[in-house]
């Protein structure tokens, strides 16, 4: 059994009862939308027209939000309606960052993720979904797509219909009929200054400029705001728990080839405790519901790295700190020490790499699905750590071994990053939003800072 949505926009006359009859059903805060109407006007005047489309949570086949969710408060129920359970959400936000259809939010109320749940209460008890109900111009089917004979898999099966963002390969359940593309496109028709009546987000006005191949005769007049949902505190952790990291990877690789772990080396556990400690502190600030941080453990979906990437992170402090103890009793370069580089290594490494991973279940951020990130994240650990090990060099005194690895560790690290990031920008992408994104740092707003930046300072680092 797969419940679905089919719109009929050939009768959909944009009244927005739908969105009205959902916010009233779950008592939505202001400003919130489980299902809201989305307008998109085309052609100069008096050759006009608009278009509307209505959106809302596909209830995909392979849901990302579940996948992502690290402690299944998102869940599909064997009807296939993707339901939440907000008593056992953390506020992370990831299910926002993994959904192609912008279509989670974060409840003003409760602090918790939300979303439409195809009013899985009314449908348990024999009624059809709110929006269904109100709906004027009976556009909005529901049925079982899995049965044939269904009234939604005749509409389907017989009309041409289009699907958002199917190039995800999310298997979404709700189907449009008569819809135009450039409505169900984010990329098809940008906001310019002005709503009908309201005043679109900043990071819509910001991001318009950036769709080139849009229709320029076509605007997005009337859509819903999106917050973006992580911000410097995720874009700190990277800095944070890869420092940490890439110290332990460049000294235990020396402890390894014999060059002992003191110097500059010595410092190396610390800053690995500092960073992971300096992560977690981050992670938990940044949850809506930091009281249920200890969900992670407690009530993890281990196909999450959200939850695997808490584990590698616990991988490292007990490596590190193992570490910083045996200096403590001063059995740093014995058999132990060894021992814990060779687990150090894989440690450090994951810890800075899983983000690339936790970023490809994002099936909403584009960018974020490239191939080359993991090793973009270890190689820019790997020149964090040795940056901050060469000046540890200012209050300690290297053997020449040490100097030759830090320096080694800090050139190869920046060229290798700067390396990948080329490849990575520069190179082709696998959908138009990819594209888009790459292009707003290759030679958009921020080129600057990439070319002035990671190219031309990384470059002079490298050969420093």
């Amino acid at each position: 059994m797969r419940y679905g949505f089919a719109i009929d926009h050939r009768t959909c006359i944009g009244c927005h009862a739908c969105t009205v009859a959902c916010k009233t059903e779950h008592d939505i805060p202001v400003g919130q939308f489980r299902t809201w109407v989305k307008y998109v006007d085309s052609g100069t005047f008096p050759d006009s027209t608009r278009d509307f489309g209505v959106m809302r949570c596909n209830h995909c086949t392979d849901a990302p939000c579940i996948e992502i969710c690290p402690t299944n408060a998102l869940f599909k129920r064997e009807d296939g309606i993707v339901d939440f359970d907000s008593d056992v959400c953390i506020g992370c936000k990831a299910c926002m960052q993994a959904c192609p259809y912008d279509a989670i939010y974060i409840d003003k109320d409760t602090n918790t993720a939300a979303k439409c749940n195809f009013c899985a209460h009314r449908v348990d008890n024999g009624l059809e979904p709110a929006c269904v109900t109100v709906c004027p111009t009976e556009s909005i089917w529901i049925g079982d797509l899995d049965d044939p004979d269904s009234g939604i898999s005749r509409l389907v099966a017989s009309n041409d219909t289009l699907t958002r963002a199917p190039e995800q390969h999310t298997g979404p359940n709700v189907h449009y009929v008569g819809a135009e593309l450039k409505v169900l496109d984010p990329l098809g028709a940008p906001v310019r200054d002005t709503y009908l009546w309201a005043q679109p987000d900043d990071l819509r006005l910001l991001t318009a400029g950036d769709v080139r191949d849009a229709d320029p005769t076509a605007a997005t007049t009337l859509n819903t705001e999106h917050a973006r949902p992580w911000g410097w505190r995720v874009a700190t952790y990277l800095w944070t728990k890869g420092a940490g990291a890439g110290a332990l990877l460049v000294a235990a690789v020396g402890l390894l080839l014999g060059l002992g772990l003191d110097g500059p080396l010595a410092w190396a556990p610390g800053l690995a405790v500092v960073g992971t400690a300096a992560t977690g502190l981050l992670l938990v600030w940044d949850l809506k519901r930091p009281e249920r941080f200890h969900y992670l453990l407690t009530k993890p979906n281990f196909s999450s790295w959200v939850v695997k990437g808490a584990y590698c992170l616990l991988a490292i402090a007990l490596v590190s700190g193992l570490l910083v103890l045996a200096q403590l009793l001063g059995a740093s370069g014995g058999t132990a020490a060894t021992v814990l580089a060779v687990l150090g290594i894989p440690a450090a490494v994951l810890a800075a790499g899983y983000t690339a991973f936790l970023f490809a279940q994002a099936e909403g951020r584009d960018l974020w699905q490239s191939r080359w990130l993991f090793w973009h994240l270890i190689t820019q650990a790997t020149a964090a750590g040795a940056g901050l090990l060469g000046l540890a060099m200012l209050v300690s005194s290297p053997t020449d071994g040490q100097l030759t690895l830090v320096a080694a560790a800090l050139a190869i690290g920046t060229a290798a990053s700067v390396a990948v990031a080329l490849v990575e920008l520069g190179g082709s992408h696998d959908t138009a939003g990819a594209a888009v994104g790459a292009s707003i740092m290759w030679r958009g707003r921020y080129a600057a800072y990439f070319w002035g930046g990671t190219v031309a300072l990384g470059g002079v680092g490298a050969v420093l």
